[in-house]
């Protein structure tokens, strides 16, 4: 299976379990650094314009109880919207996380969720120190972290059942949900290949139901869960060499009964519609016919059609980049020889694990008809890490910085929504392939002597 990082658009089904339900939302973001302020949730998106002193009112509908994401430019906190919410936020964007404060109708709610996610974040700290903490320690840890909760929740005096309720679960679903993930965590974050729990290790409780849809609404925690154990499924199930997960993913999606897991599964499967997969019109028609999310429909839809002027023997995208050396690099200056192109960023780690591949093709295939272009999408501010890091790293072939990150035409003319992204042109401009093997597979020195490149 391929490991990429990739940018992800949420455009989640509305919920059934909730009829629309009009809630107000007032206050003032003091020394705001935007106008606007972005309410978010799994079948909500809103924009609320703050006015000239940072304050707004407004009132609006949602289509279900739970969780939504309350965000200004710089700051977010997780927010619970129910039945009769008339909730007030006051925060000053300077010190977002200790200045806000709620009140009105559900502000008790918010105010515990804020004190619980205090409680967390102090408790966890350092993720890596924490994942990479032994079996024992890290049992206590969570055990206690639990517990620190539970005493927090039982001295809130809630009147709303619902939450309660609901709250309960979430509280037992962040102790799951830590069971779940430590065999993978600690394996990646205490850096030990191979690594397995014990026998005496905690196991998830195999009577969760892993397809509640008001759960999943409400509960952050329940949503890790959820979506932990499908990727573990998936994972499972794949074999070595698999580069895509539809074959697995797909019979899976559709046995799922919650709209709002099953459109989080789909929107992570579009991924899988590009323009290397052989089976990408399938996966295309097959999520057409799975989703009733129109937006999602529509930007699948648009990649769909222009990976489909991605072809073999068809004329590549172009593009004319700055130089690390100097000046510019066009892909029609190189003309007259292969080019293969890696898209990365410095902070893409799968990026950077490809590097010593690289270095060792470039070395092994230096003088010969083709060249090598690493095609950086770091954001303009991190221009100088970029120059730093390929002089540190000695990073040999073309390297070119792009113009506008994920938003560079050549990025968007490939329709690249992960990286790295590998793409061979050959010696008249033309698709070799738009979505290559990367430097550490075999497959790629295997297509190098098919082209006869010597």
């Amino acid at each position: 299976m391929k490991n990429y990082i990739s940018i992800w658009v949420f455009l989640l089904v509305s919920s059934l379990a909730f009829s629309k339900e009009n809630i107000t939302l007032s206050g003032k973001i003091s020394n705001a650094s935007g106008n606007k302020i972005t309410l978010k949730g799994e079948s909500f998106d809103k924009e609320i314009i703050l006015k000239e002193d940072g304050s707004f009112n407004e009132t609006f509908s949602i289509d279900y109880e739970g969780a939504y994401i309350f965000g200004s430019k710089n700051n977010r906190i997780a927010l619970y919207l129910g039945k009769g919410t008339k909730l007030s936020i006051t925060a000053d964007e300077k010190d977002f996380a200790k200045t806000i404060k709620f009140t009105g109708n559900g502000s008790l709610e918010n105010s515990y969720w804020k004190e619980k996610n205090e409680i967390l974040n102090a408790g966890i700290g350092n993720i890596q120190e924490f994942y990479s903490l032994e079996e024992p320690l890290y049992i206590e840890k969570v055990k206690a972290l639990k517990s620190n909760v539970l005493e927090l929740f039982k001295k809130t005096k809630f009147t709303n059942k619902f939450f309660k309720d609901s709250e309960t679960k979430s509280i037992d679903y962040f102790e799951q949900m830590h069971w779940l993930i430590y065999e993978r965590y600690h394996e990646h974050y205490a850096k030990k290949e191979g690594f397995k729990t014990s026998e005496s290790f905690p196991k998830t409780n195999p009577s969760i139901d892993f397809d509640n849809e008001i759960d999943f609404l409400f509960s952050n925690h329940y949503k890790q869960l959820v979506i932990n154990q499908y990727n573990q499924m998936i994972a499972n199930q794949l074999n070595k060499n698999d580069e895509y997960t539809y074959k697995i993913a797909l019979p899976a999606i559709k046995q799922i009964k919650s709209p709002s897991i099953k459109n989080v599964f789909i929107q992570n499967l579009a991924y899988e519609v590009i323009a290397g997969n052989p089976d990408a019109e399938m996966l295309y028609n097959e999520i057409m016919s799975l989703s009733d999310n129109q937006k999602l429909k529509e930007v699948l839809t648009a990649k769909f059609n222009k990976i489909k002027t991605l072809t073999p023997g068809k004329p590549s995208p172009t593009f004319d980049y700055e130089n690390y050396k100097g000046g510019t690099t066009s892909l029609e200056s190189l003309r007259g020889k292969y080019v293969y192109i890696d898209v990365w960023a410095t902070w893409c780690g799968p990026c950077r694990r490809e590097i010593p591949s690289l270095q060792k093709i470039e070395q092994e295939y230096h003088g010969k008809n083709i060249e090598f272009v690493s095609l950086s999408i770091d954001a303009k501010k991190d221009y100088e890490k970029w120059r730093k890091f390929v002089d540190e790293k000695k990073l040999g072939g073309i390297q070119l910085f792009a113009d506008q990150d994920w938003n560079s035409t050549f990025v968007k003319d490939y329709a690249i929504e992960g990286i790295p992204r590998f793409i061979l042109v050959d010696p008249n401009g033309n698709i070799v392939t738009s979505d290559a093997p990367r430097p550490s597979d075999p497959k790629l020195i295997e297509k190098f002597k098919e082209l006869g490149i010597k």
